[in-house]
Formats: structure tokens, sequence, C-alpha cells
């Protein structure tokens, strides 16, 4: 257990890093919280005792606010990304500028270990932005903290996520589910096992300067995921394929529930690559989508789920 080691999180209050923030406060860390708000960063600290939890200002792109985060901090984990763009170059200073200054002041600061969060599909030669600025942010992490360790997840699913929860919405507002690159292949990744993940990296020796891709126990296509959600909010809609012009243009719309950076990212499959070590490397034993993932679709039912719960309780069959 540690005593008074000093843990830091970039993007802590985040879906990743509340799991993640709790795990290093039940180790004994005192976890500096590092995020843009740190009032939004409050509801972590009852993860922790008294003063446990400290959530700081920290933009990446502010050196002397990154400093301070890392200044005399054992553990430094980076899990800040975007997945979308509201300014040119926001990708750049976020996924390479920030992640590269994060690494070279943690080394700077003297940290044992640094963790670095990236993505399944970091290919400098990508077409997607996203993916090649993924990839040039593991180099500018590898030449500043070269014992850094790198995480590659999949598609991450939790109680919080906005994968699932995002097309069981749509499932629920639109007459009929569009579906585009429908074979486009996943490995959804419970965010626990992720968070677990990165505890491993953190304290096993074996894992500094070493990359892991982060899978779940089964490959699916999208359009099995998206056939998945319809049946679990009981939501009997069809699946409608978009043919790829159609995607392009409705993703040049302004408010475009997908970017045509997202697109070129949906053209590839999201799989651990043959070879790559992953959970079980970490020892950590995957946790199936089925397991979790209904529990939370349930409220999109119609009547949020609560019907069927009276149903199967107080039901003709029931004595």
């Amino acid at each position: 257990m540690a005593t008074r080691s000093v843990a830091t999180v970039f993007g802590g209050s985040g879906f990743l890093g509340r799991y993640v923030v709790k795990r290093l406060a039940a180790a004994g860390y005192v976890v500096r919280v590092a995020v843009r708000d740190p009032v939004r960063a409050q509801f972590l600290k009852p993860m922790g005792r008294v003063g446990q939890i400290v959530p700081l200002f920290a933009s990446l792109s502010q050196e002397p606010t990154v400093q301070r985060a890392v200044e005399e901090a054992d553990l430094v984990v980076n899990l800040v990304g975007i997945l979308s763009e509201r300014h040119a170059g926001d990708f750049r200073r976020t996924h390479v500028e920030g992640a590269g200054r994060v690494a070279r002041l943690a080394a700077g600061a003297g940290a044992r270990k640094l963790v670095h969060i990236s993505a399944i599909g970091a290919d400098p030669a990508s077409p997607s932005l996203y993916a090649r600025t993924k990839a040039e942010g593991e180099q500018a992490v590898r030449q500043a903290f070269p014992a850094a360790t790198i995480l590659r997840p999949s598609i991450m699913f939790g109680y919080e996520d906005n994968f699932f929860n995002r097309f069981a919405t749509l499932a629920r507002l639109l007459p009929v589910m569009p579906v585009i690159s429908g074979d486009t292949r996943f490995q959804p990744v419970y965010v626990g096992d992720v968070a677990d993940a990165v505890m491993a990296a953190l304290t096993q020796a074996e894992t500094a300067g070493a990359i892991y891709e982060l899978g779940g126990p089964r490959v699916w296509s999208f359009r099995e995921i998206l056939a998945f959600i319809l049946r679990e909010t009981r939501r009997h809609k069809r699946l409608v394929d978009v043919p790829p012009a159609v995607a392009r243009l409705l993703a040049a719309l302004p408010g475009a529930p997908v970017t045509k950076d997202q697109l070129l990212l949906l053209a590839r499959d999201n799989v651990v690559a043959e070879g790559m070590p992953g959970l079980a490397a970490l020892g950590i034993t995957p946790t199936p989508v089925e397991l979790i993932v209904p529990d939370y679709l349930m409220r999109y039912r119609p009547g949020g789920g609560r019907r069927e719960e009276v149903g199967e309780v107080f039901g003709p069959n029931r004595t």
C-alpha cells in the first residue's frame, strides 16, 4: 500500500478517469485529478479519504499547470483524448503536443511510472487525422519518457459510455437504425478492465516501455452491435445501410452525428492486432459485453423498462 505517494491523473474526471481514480485511491495514493474544470471533478472526492483526492486545474496547453500537476508525483497517467475537433489543430494540440508535454515534464519531475492511453488503430499512415495524431503522440511520449507504458483500448463500454448509450438513444428516437460501415469489426472492452490494465501497468515492472492493445473477449461487426442494442432496448427497428456517398454528405452537415474523420475510422477494423499483448498479458480476464451492457440499456426500453420489470415480478405466471 502506498504511503502518501502521489499519483497524477490527467483527464481523471472523464469516463475512464473515474475508474482509475477510484482504484488509485483504494491503493492508498494521494490522487491529483488534473482537469480543466476542477469544480466538476468534485464528485470524485467521496472515492477516497478526506483530502486524498485533489482536483486541480491543468491544461495540457499550459506548461506551468502541467508542471505543477506532476511535481513530486510518483505515478502519472494521461487519459486525455478527443474524438473530434472543435477547432482546426485540436487533435495535434491534444494528442501530440499535450501528450509530449506531460511525458517530458513527468520525466523531469522524476516520476517513476507513466501510463499513456492511446487507441487501437493509432497509425502514422492512417487516412484519419485522429489515428495519425494518436500515433504521433505515442512517438512524442516515447521520446520524452522511454519507459512509458502505452495502452491502446478498443471501443470502451460501461454505464457512462458514449457508444452503447448513444446508439440506444438513436434507437429510441429514429424510425429506423442507420448503419454506416456495418461490416467494420470492433472488440469492445469494459472500462473497468481498462482501469485494471492501467493499475497493472503502474505496478508491474515488466510493463515498462511496452505497448498493449486492449480488447474484449468477442469481436463484433458494427451491424451486430446495432442489432444487439435493438434487442436489448426492445426497439423493433429496421437496420438500414447508409451508402458511403450519403454518409459523406451527412458528415458535412453542421451538427452531424459523425464527422468526416470518424467515417475514415469506421472504414477500418478496430480489433487487437495479431501478436500484440493485451489484457491476458496483464493478468486480466476480459469482461463480455453481454454481462454489463444489458443492465444499463434497460432504461432505453419502452416505459424505461419499468413496465417490463413489474410484469416480470407480478405477472400472471408468478405466484
